[in-house]
């Protein structure tokens, strides 16, 4: 099979609604406010601060490393990271439907609380069937995203092929990334996913091996985050 050289995922910077969930998760509050549809949360003050660090990291690479290709999320706080973390480059862009977050259909806007409280046969379903396979009303389980990541894999190691691929996108693709790329099994996705919280704006990536092979070099990084700026410079 066709494969690229390099692969990497940087998820979303912090956004409004990150910063909304973590509230209302610590209040005991049913519902994200304010309401707001997926597909329109932008960046905090703090995500845009981490999307241009990011675009330090990534002028400090190589250029025998750079990417030479973006492909971001539709959705705004992936496309808004992207511009920041882009930003001076001549790195082309494009947007994937197939990069968007998972659907969480009638839960969207939920806290774990609510979910317990306005729908307890769907916490219970849940419950018994895994994360994994979990598919909301609505929404999409994880296999759904899987299948929608591996046809733009699929699409990127035919029309790019040795070439090398940053995403924008969420924290479900960069677990599901893992799981199409490096062949795990549910259950070893699922330890991933219990003992990991993607972290906004951290790097995961792959290099091609001696035998044309995409194997993980890093995984939920964020060590650039925390460099001084005058480190990019040396």
């Amino acid at each position: 099979m066709a494969e690229l050289a390099a692969l990497w995922i940087v998820r979303h910077g912090e956004s409004t609604a990150n910063v909304a969930a973590t509230a209302a998760e610590a209040s005991g509050a049913e519902l994200v406010e304010p309401p707001q549809r997926d597909a329109d949360v932008p960046l905090s003050p703090t995500g845009r601060e981490q999307a241009r660090t990011t675009g330090r990291w990534l002028a400090g690479l190589p250029e025998a490393r750079r990417p030479e290709l973006a492909v971001v999320s539709p959705y705004l706080r992936a496309v808004q990271t992207a511009e920041l973390a882009l930003a001076g480059t001549d790195v082309p862009v494009i947007r994937d439907e197939r990069l968007r977050d998972r659907d969480l259909g009638i839960l969207d806007g939920l806290t774990g609380h609510g979910v317990r409280r306005r729908y307890p046969a769907e916490a219970a379903r849940r419950s018994r069937l895994g994360k994994f396979y979990y598919r909301p009303p609505g929404g999409e389980s994880w296999p759904d995203v899987a299948l929608r990541l591996r046809a733009l894999l699929g699409d990127l190691r035919r029309d790019h092929e040795g070439g090398r691929v940053l995403l924008f996108g969420h924290d479900a693709l960069v677990f599901v990334l893992r799981y199409l790329v490096e062949g795990l099994t549910e259950a070893e996705l699922m330890v991933l996913a219990r003992e990991q919280v993607i972290a906004n704006c951290s790097i995961t990536g792959w290099s091609a091996d001696a035998t044309g092979r995409l194997t993980p070099d890093v995984f939920n990084d964020v060590a650039h985050l925390h460099r001084p700026a005058a480190a990019y410079h040396r």
